[in-house]
């Protein structure tokens, strides 16, 4: 049965849109089948919880009297980047503060602009004719700035790796903390529900879909950083076995929830910022139905040694998700206890809120007006003399 994206928000506006979580579509799919969820399933909606570094806000300030072009920007001791404009900042998820350290950043200012807490602004200008002010200090917060903007370059990635040490000593990683001879193994994404994982060749994500984002409306802008179709993939299910697809989000941070939004320090490593997002995938054909009732069983992730430090990580192996959340896997013969970075927890209650929305009919479905790219390939940075 072949639906459309018109079809299915007529059926969202009376009210007679089946909705499933990614969850209840894979228990659905186990007991009754694939072809029934085809035949009765208009939209399953996925997401994911989980640090995302490549993340960042546009704020804008607005003018001071005289005024300032804001060259050298500090906020909360955090620099950001004033090369946009005049009043407007770019402030990065991973940016260190000059007097925290590791302990506080840029994704920790973003958290307290949403709590509505006052943030120092400092700023120095070499002043021109047209901007005479040469330095400022005040307070801003969310309310007294006009926009705030989160644009985030590189965020729900399409699987991800599964971190190991084999070396002597603990390491301290992005992945978090990984105890020496391969005492844990840290993986970060939520499999079944992950919206690339259910929608594997981008047929429903691309630019312009509508999404969940941090408890608001945001929208995928554009593919994200790294974004790496050509990874290699499971014939079959045609899902990535490593980091492979990537989205670029925009949405209003004056909306978002810190039910949705929390920063977080790595230590050893620093800041990053958890991160929501949940995607509504249209059961447009009997293909999409087959792909979104994918279970953690079919889902597969390659073990990486971090302890090497080089671009390529030497690979040991390739587990499924069902395996992962046992809590134990087997890596050489050796048992190795399992932890994961995002929360599967968090990502299936976006599922069920984005659920609500369409239920409610507070949130239609919005279909890509670009496909994102399946022929891409991602290049290494190459040292020239």
């Amino acid at each position: 049965m072949n639906r459309t994206y018109a079809e299915i928000n007529e059926k969202i506006k009376k009210g007679k849109a089946v909705v499933l979580t990614a969850e209840e579509v894979v228990e659905l799919a186990r007991t009754k089948g694939v072809k029934k969820v085809a035949e009765e399933v208009d939209v399953v909606t996925t997401a994911t919880f989980g640090p995302m570094c490549s993340s960042g806000v546009i704020l804008n300030f607005g003018h001071s009297d005289p005024p300032i072009k804001l060259q050298k920007v500090w906020l909360n001791n955090v620099p950001a980047y004033g090369g946009v404009a005049a009043v407007d900042v770019y402030l990065g998820a991973t940016e260190l503060s000059e007097i925290s350290g590791l302990k506080y950043g840029g994704a920790h200012v973003i958290e307290d602009l949403i709590r509505g807490e006052d943030i120092k602004l400092k700023s120095i200008s070499e002043g021109t004719d047209c901007y005479p002010r040469k330095e400022i200090n005040t307070s801003i917060n969310l309310k007294s700035i006009n926009q705030a903007i989160m644009i985030n370059p590189r965020n729900a990635y399409q699987n991800y790796a599964v971190a190991v040490n084999t070396s002597d000593s603990t390491i301290y990683t992005y992945m978090g903390t990984l105890l020496p001879r391969m005492g844990n193994a840290n993986y970060c994404n939520a499999g079944q529900l992950s919206p690339l994982i259910k929608d594997p060749l981008y047929r429903t994500i691309g630019i312009g879909t509508r999404i969940f984002f941090c408890g608001t409306v945001g929208y995928v802008a554009w593919e994200g950083t790294q974004h790496n179709p050509s990874a290699e993939r499971d014939p079959r299910t045609k899902i990535p076995y490593s980091p492979a697809g990537t989205l670029c989000l925009i949405g209003d941070l004056k909306k978002m929830s810190t039910n949705y939004l929390r920063a977080a320090s790595f230590y050893g490593y620093g800041t990053t910022l958890y991160i929501g997002v949940g995607v509504p995938i249209p059961v447009l054909d009997e293909q999409i139905a087959e792909a979104v009732c994918v279970s953690d069983k079919d889902i597969y992730a390659t073990i990486f040694d971090y302890s090497v430090q080089k671009r390529s990580r030497p690979k040991l192996g390739r587990v499924s998700y069902e395996q992962l959340r046992s809590g134990e896997i087997e890596i050489k013969n050796k048992t190795v206890k399992t932890a994961s970075l995002s929360s599967y927890a968090k990502a299936n209650n976006i599922c069920k809120e984005l659920k609500n929305w369409i239920k409610s009919r507070k949130f239609y479905i919005q279909e890509p007006i670009q496909q994102l790219p399946l022929d891409q390939t991602f290049k290494p940075l190459a040292e020239t003399r």
